[in-house]
């Protein structure tokens, strides 16, 4: 038994039209994807799934959190995600997809959405992760580190603190 399978959607015992679905996001979860970036986290999935004959329609809202690693000072603290994201499933000859459409077979029993929701947490994660993605302060013992060594660079190196635009000063633009 796959640890992830429940987050299999048994499409074929559906009804058309509306069904709700909750999954809980915990930290095991990120484990059961080689490499991931994530680790921990604590999220709620709420998914609505529109059954129609033609295809289904998936609406995701991911609300929690996720712990991660300071870009600034290095420090662990909790990324508040929200998260709304819309994915279609539609049928083809051959499996396959695209930015937003997942095509599977026609006559697919199942679905399952793990690595839908693992990919839409992913890609929510800002590309620098700060504290104040949190509303929260950096460490302040870090933090002095970080400006009198920024500082102490400045002292060895006096010509890095001349301006990107000095370089254009000795041109001349003609009319």
């Amino acid at each position: 038994m796959d640890a992830l399978d429940h987050f299999t959607i048994p499409v074929s015992g559906l009804r058309m039209g509306h069904h709700t679905f909750n999954f809980s996001v915990q930290s095991e979860f990120f484990s059961h994807f080689e490499g991931s970036p994530l680790k921990r986290g604590d999220l709620a999935v709420l998914l609505d799934f529109d059954k129609r004959s033609d295809m289904w329609e998936l609406h995701f809202h991911i609300r929690g959190q996720v712990s991660t690693q300071c870009d600034r000072c290095l420090e662990e603290f909790s990324l508040p995600m929200e998260i709304e994201e819309q994915l279609l499933v539609k049928f083809a000859e051959e499996e396959w997809e695209d930015d937003t459409v997942v095509y599977v077979l026609a006559g697919t029993p199942r679905l399952n959405v793990a690595r839908f929701i693992y990919e839409f947490i992913n890609l929510a994660v800002p590309m620098v992760k700060t504290h104040s993605n949190a509303g929260a302060l950096c460490n302040p013992e870090m933090l002095k580190f970080l400006r009198s060594r920024e500082e102490a660079e400045r002292d060895e190196n006096p010509e890095s603190q001349s301006s990107v635009w000095d370089a254009l000063k000795g041109f001349k633009f003609d009319n």
